[in-house]
């Protein structure tokens, strides 16, 4: 049964701006998140899509930020490149209260835009 769904979208020129400034990577983004976005050839685009996947998830907990910050939030992605949501213990703490057991992702990226969309899955 669907528990959530919440979706986002960041503009990749705004990101690349804001990763001119160390700071927004280290308050936002985990340590692996940022080694990651830093090795990709297009940073601001994955940044863009790592971010509004965050996003995405507080929406589709219907919490915002109460609770549960963004660098408290980790992507990753599969061998085969696909995003997922690493489900820490406080993050499944979350989505068993929101009756949810399963996060899904998607993440896409068209021109100066990048947009992620989180559902939210539970018996």
């Amino acid at each position: 049964m669907i528990r959530g769904i919440g979706c986002d979208l960041c503009a990749i020129p705004r990101m690349e701006e804001i990763l001119q400034d160390g700071r927004f990577l280290r308050r936002y983004f985990t340590a692996d998140e940022r080694a990651y976005i830093l090795d990709r050839v297009q940073a601001a685009q994955t940044a863009a899509g790592i971010f509004a996947a965050k996003e995405a998830l507080l929406k589709a907990l219907g919490t915002g930020l109460s609770g549960l910050a963004l660098d408290q939030i980790e992507i990753t992605h599969t061998p085969l490149g696909a995003p997922a949501y690493v489900l820490n213990e406080k993050l499944c703490a979350i989505l068993q209260r929101a009756g949810a057991q399963r996060a899904f992702l998607s993440i896409s990226h068209d021109g100066d835009y990048a947009m992620a969309t989180a559902v939210l899955e539970g018996d």
